[in-house]
């Protein structure tokens, strides 16, 4: 394909002459616009997305910062990967691209990816799976550029987030439990260092106590949202001599680990101890029982986070009011979805 230059010398005029008739400024004549035209087509001129980003001052590219080190367990959540898709899916009907950063801890300056956003033109960053304190994260969304995080509580000029209704989910857990009549409710929290362990959390401990229920510290039990440290979880609760009878699970795949336990203990789901999930990754309805769990939705998670990704972007940094709108938090619903690892308490 030619570039503008192989055109202008093809056409006989100059380089700024090609883009005011491709661009359809009204100075170009007629005639000279149709044999810029027919040249373009004739030698299949395409211009360069750099080049309409100059004119019309967006991109139509959203950079995504994601943290895919082969050594991070995070990069293989199957949870992540839907969210992955939800964005892709929302970008392109919106008619935008997708560029993924890379993200490198030990060698990023303060400004590595602020730089790194200006030099392709994005129109915006959206995050997820990376550590939103590092210094040169703070320093992107902490600038004016527009951003939006998915599961990371970041906040700045023209940077919000979005998240499931973590804290709805888990209280609908306990009380769908406790409706089935269990009293010794546990749980398996996630890494209290990331936002949707700590809103699950609060809310499994505020539905227990508005519920009237003891959960003695040895209930609460610490994983880290993968399959070992649910089966680790869990045998310490089965092991414990006022075993409960159901178990809020923080997260799918510490749920599947968590009934591989039991079973090992020879503890029946649901017979004796109920389980419930939460994710609804597609794992969750294949093992045996199917988990019931709380379902999040990574298709809306993604469309929420590119609308109010588009909103910034199209909010100037002097409009105060309408970024104080825009900036506010979203959350998504979460739906409880039963299936037969839970039964009612013998």
């Amino acid at each position: 394909m030619a570039g503008i230059r192989e055109l202008a010398r093809e056409c006989g005029v100059s380089v700024a002459t090609v883009s005011r008739a491709l661009n359809g400024h009204p100075e170009v004549s007629d005639t000279t616009r149709r044999q810029i035209q027919e040249a373009a087509r004739r030698l299949g001129y395409r211009p360069s997305q750099s080049a309409r980003a100059l004119v019309r001052g967006k991109s139509d590219t959203v950079g995504l910062l994601w943290d895919t080190g082969y050594e991070l367990a995070g990069r293989r959540h199957p949870f992540l990967l839907a969210l992955l898709v939800g964005v892709k899916r929302a970008l392109s009907t919106s008619g935008r691209h997708m560029l993924l950063l890379n993200v490198d801890d030990h060698h990023s300056g303060e400004s590595a990816y602020l730089d790194i956003a200006s030099q392709h033109q994005l129109d915006g960053v959206v995050m997820m799976g990376v550590d939103e304190q590092h210094p040169a994260m703070t320093t992107l969304y902490g600038s004016g550029f527009p951003c939006v995080a998915l599961d990371l509580p970041i906040s700045g000029p023209r940077a919000t987030y979005v998240t499931s209704d973590n804290y709805a989910g888990a209280a609908q857990a306990v009380r769908y439990l406790h409706g089935l009549g269990h009293r010794e409710i546990a749980t398996i929290t996630g890494p209290l260092d990331l936002l949707p362990a700590v809103q699950r959390l609060a809310g499994f401990e505020d539905a227990v106590r508005e519920l009237g229920i003891k959960a003695p510290p040895e209930y609460v039990e610490h994983g880290d949202f993968f399959l070992d440290s649910g089966y680790a979880c869990a045998r310490r609760l089965a092991a414990l001599p006022n075993r409960p009878t159901a178990v809020f699970v923080a997260g799918d795949e510490m749920a599947v680990g968590a009934m591989h336990a039991l079973g090992d203990a020879g503890i029946a789901i649901p017979g004796d101890m109920a389980v419930v999930g939460f994710d609804d990754i597609e794992a969750a309805s294949l093992v045996r029982p199917a988990l019931t769990t709380i379902a999040q939705d990574p298709i809306a998670l993604g469309a929420a986070a590119v609308a109010v990704l588009l909103a910034l972007v199209d909010t100037p940094l002097t409009d105060t009011q309408r970024l104080a709108q825009v900036s506010v938090p979203r959350t998504v619903a979460t739906r409880l979805v039963v299936r037969r690892s839970c039964a009612p308490s013998q």
